[in-house]
């Protein structure tokens, strides 16, 4: 049986990219809870062109349900905040901690896949052999 991947027509309009290493440097990971990094250059740019044609969703794990509160603020709350601090809250549908339907994922640590082969021979020459 052939798998077929379908995305149904709203779905095609959603660009997910990933917050931190994508558009906000993160160099200090959890640090204190707040969000404190820079944008990553060429992503303000990026982001208001495509949201020309497209949703675009962020996902982090700065919005999972279980982390705390810092200043008494989600983490989705905080990363909007930041967004809108660098004039792209806007342009932003939404913000999740899961990773949504969508035409297509922007994140830093992600593996092209295409078959098990080269998705191997990508993670070890990234990280090590096995």
């Amino acid at each position: 049986m052939e798998y077929v991947q379908t995305i149904q027509q709203d779905e095609s309009k959603n660009v997910c990219i990933d917050f931190d290493g994508v558009i906000h440097d993160n160099y200090d990971g959890f640090g204190d809870g707040t969000i404190y990094g820079s944008i990553i250059e060429g992503s303000s740019e990026a982001i208001k062109k495509l949201a020309q044609k497209y949703n675009i969703i962020i996902f982090t794990a700065k919005a999972k349900p279980d982390r705390p509160l810092i200043n008494g603020k989600t983490g989705a709350e905080l990363v909007r905040e930041w967004l809108d601090k660098h004039d792209l809250g806007q342009y932003v549908k939404e913000i999740t901690s899961e990773k949504p339907r969508a035409l297509v994922y922007i994140d830093d640590k992600a593996i092209r896949f295409t078959d098990w082969n080269s998705a191997m021979d990508q993670f070890n020459n990234l990280y090590e052999s096995i």
